[in-house]
């Protein structure tokens, strides 16, 4: 990736610059692409089916409310997200098997890590709605700039 996201803040001071709340935990540490959103809550059903499906270098943006009692991503969905080419994926929780994610071609940031895995089907979700936490709003079409300075939000592509 040909951009920084320290470098993008200083030309485009309009960004929304995301608190630092999160970790590197895929393979890709500088990521970039359209924003897609869900809102569930310990429940990935919704983050499985979306990830099938193909990313077309799109950042997945999975607000789950900052549990901290249950993984929304792990290996096998980090693996399906790289394969389906999607750019990355920004989760307002828990990711899980981070050995296996580090070998993955996708960025993926999260608050942390916890062993517990989600369950399927308990509470649902919505999809392709503006979410907000860590100090900005994410909305489907935005642009979502990350590398390890942080996350960065953009109207429009800005890097070119």
């Amino acid at each position: 990736m040909a951009y920084a996201t320290a470098d993008l803040c200083d030309a485009h001071p309009e960004v929304q610059v995301c608190e630092p709340l999160f970790s590197d935990f895929g393979g890709e540490l500088a990521f970039c692409g359209p924003i897609a959103t869900l809102k569930v809550y310990e429940d990935n059903a919704l983050v499985r089916s979306t990830l099938e499906r193909p990313g077309q270098g799109r950042v997945l943006v999975v607000d789950g409310g900052g549990s901290l009692r249950c993984a929304l991503v792990g290996g096998s969905l980090g693996a399906l997200g790289a394969i389906n080419g999607w750019s990355g994926i920004v989760v307002n929780g828990c990711v899980r098997d981070c050995e296996e994610l580090a070998t993955r071609r996708i960025g993926v940031k999260a608050l942390t890590s916890l062993p517990r895995k989600s369950e399927k089907g308990a509470h649902g979700g919505h999809a392709d709605r503006a979410v907000s936490f860590a100090g900005a709003v994410f909305r489907p079409g935005a642009w979502l700039y990350a590398d390890s300075d942080g996350i960065i939000i953009a109207e429009r592509p800005i890097h070119r």
